[in-house]
């Protein structure tokens, strides 16, 4: 499945972690748009979110911004509210926002780095989800969540994301069983390290790289009507050397 043009028209698409150029929620949207789809784009980074929602329109792209901190519940409600409001209808949630923040021993980890490595990955998804359930229900819709390889292949230094995924992972397969008979189905990808400007400074050239277009052909392929009745699915997706 390309997730061509037209896949996705008269789809409304919330996708979250979208406020800067070049990362995974800025093509994840990108690629939905292109496909047909209305965005609402979210990010805690409003600035950022307002400069994708303007390179969107000028592709002609019909998008609208949420933007504030999703790890509080009221703000997740508003970017479905925002999605109702100016499309009358919500299709589809891609939880992207999230990441790496904590690296290194065990040992030196701190409380609050835990904290944070589970807030940013584990209660956005939980609560961008839950807040998207009833319109979900409606359109019988998808939610597409972001674990990561890491979850089927631990490594040592990554044991507070490690769990933070491996709990995204858990979250997105007990919804599937709870959400399937209000016809939502509810999938995840494990990508390996992305190839994006920041990783690349970051790790070099000489690393195994997940491309973005394999991130944004197995979210469309994930969210679209090729994948049936799939749910409770998490899809690792790796690089090739």
């Amino acid at each position: 499945m390309s997730g061509g043009a037209g896949q996705f028209r008269d789809k409304v698409v919330l996708v979250t972690g979208v406020g800067r150029a070049g990362q995974i929620g800025n093509a994840v949207a990108l690629a939905f748009g292109r496909a047909g789809a209305r965005i609402v784009a979210c990010d805690r980074n409003a600035v950022g979110v307002a400069e994708r929602v303007r390179e969107f329109a000028a592709q002609g792209i019909e998008a609208r911004p949420a933007a504030g901190d999703l790890t509080e519940p009221d703000v997740a409600a508003l970017a479905v509210e925002v999605a109702l409001r100016h499309f009358g209808r919500l299709d589809v949630v891609v939880n992207v926002a999230g990441g790496l923040t904590t690296y290194g021993p065990i040992e030196h980890a701190r409380v609050a780095d835990f904290d944070r490595e589970i807030n940013i990955n584990v209660k956005t998804t939980f609560l961008m989800s839950q807040a998207a359930i009833e319109p979900l229900s409606q359109s019988r819709g998808a939610i597409v969540n972001f674990a990561s390889i890491a979850y089927f292949e631990p490594a040592g230094q990554l044991a507070v994301y490690s769990a933070a995924k491996a709990a995204v992972a858990g979250l997105t397969q007990s919804l599937a069983v709870e959400l399937r008979e209000r016809g939502i189905r509810v999938n995840a990808i494990a990508p390996g390290m992305v190839r994006t400007a920041e990783n690349v400074a970051a790790s070099g050239q000489g690393a195994v790289y997940v491309e973005l277009d394999q991130i944004t052909a197995g979210v469309l392929r994930l969210a679209g009507p090729d994948s049936g009745d799939t749910t409770g699915q998490i899809v690792p997706i790796v690089g090739q050397r």
